[in-house]
Parts: structure tokens; C-alpha cells; sequence
């Protein structure tokens, strides 16, 4: 299978991923854990159907030491009992975030306040830019139809 664009080729992707990557960076040093981190874009990109995402998120949380039977069961968070209760209020703030058409006006105002409780102001704020930027690398893959499988963790950091 081969992609459709070849985004490292393009001048104008070139210029816009630098971006993209910094900003990526930035989410990466940011006060919100980083296991939290890792969860919620493998669960955006499995709501999203983005192969590649899945790829990259599930062995970058494994390399970082995280146990396989919590990556087996994000896409079930509800049902398991092996995420906190702040891992299990990122997953539904990024499954809010990210269902926006399907959640009939977004986050809700209950599911905001429960993650408050959980997550400061600089932690929800990184909450909030990961679903979104997750959502669009998501939505750049998909589009481009790119290969998923042969990612190695570290890869793009």
C-alpha cells in the first residue's frame, strides 16, 4: 500500500509539519502526564480509524513501560477497571472532543467539570490542544491513505 501524498516531499507540507511537529513537541513537555498523553491520542485515532496513529501511540505508550492489557483496553475504557479516574475522564473529554457531530455540542459541561476536578488549568489546557491536534494528524493520514505498521518508537521525536 502506498500513501497517496508524500507529505516529507512537499514544500508546502515541509513547511507546515515543521509546525505541526513543534507544536506536537510542546504537548509532549507539557505538565499533563505523559501515560495520560499516550492514552488519549490512541483512543482520538482509534474513533477516527487512523491505522497509522494507532501504530505509532500504541508503541510509543508500550516503549515508555505501559502495560499491554490497558493498551488492549482503551477502546473499552468504560467496561475496564485498570484506568484511574482521571485516565478514565481524558478518554471521555477525547471522545467528546472528537465525536463533536456525534455529541450533539461537543465536551459537556459535566464531563468538563469532572475533568477539573482531575486536571489544572495548564493540564486541561494540554488536554484540550492533544484531542485537537490528534484529531487533525489523524484526519492527514486518513486522507492521504498512509501505510500503517512500520513505525519504531522515537521515530518522530
Amino acid at each position: 500500500m502506498d500513501a497517496r501524498l508524500n507529505y516529507f516531499a512537499s514544500p508546502t507540507a515541509g513547511k507546515a509539519l515543521k509546525y505541526f511537529m513543534s507544536a506536537g513537541k510542546t504537548l509532549k513537555d507539557s505538565p499533563l502526564p505523559a501515560g495520560t498523553q499516550e492514552l488519549v491520542a490512541l483512543r482520538v485515532s482509534q474513533i477516527n480509524g487512523c491505522a497509522v496513529c494507532i501504530d505509532m501511540h500504541t508503541k510509543e505508550a508500550a516503549a515508555a513501560g505501559e502495560a499491554s492489557v490497558r493498551l488492549n483496553l482503551v477502546a473499552a475504557w468504560r467496561e475496564a477497571t485498570v484506568f484511574t479516574e482521571a485516565e478514565r475522564v481524558a478518554l471521555e473529554l477525547a471522545e467528546e472532543g472528537t465525536r463533536v457531530a456525534d455529541a450533539a455540542g461537543g465536551v459537556s459541561d459535566e464531563v468538563w467539570a469532572s475533568a477539573a476536578k482531575h486536571y489544572d488549568e495548564e493540564q486541561l489546557t494540554a488536554l484540550v490542544v492533544l484531542v485537537s491536534f490528534m484529531n487533525m494528524a489523524n484526519r492527514l493520514n486518513i486522507i492521504a491513505q498512509q501505510p500503517a505498521g512500520d513505525y519504531e518508537p522515537g521515530q518522530f521525536h
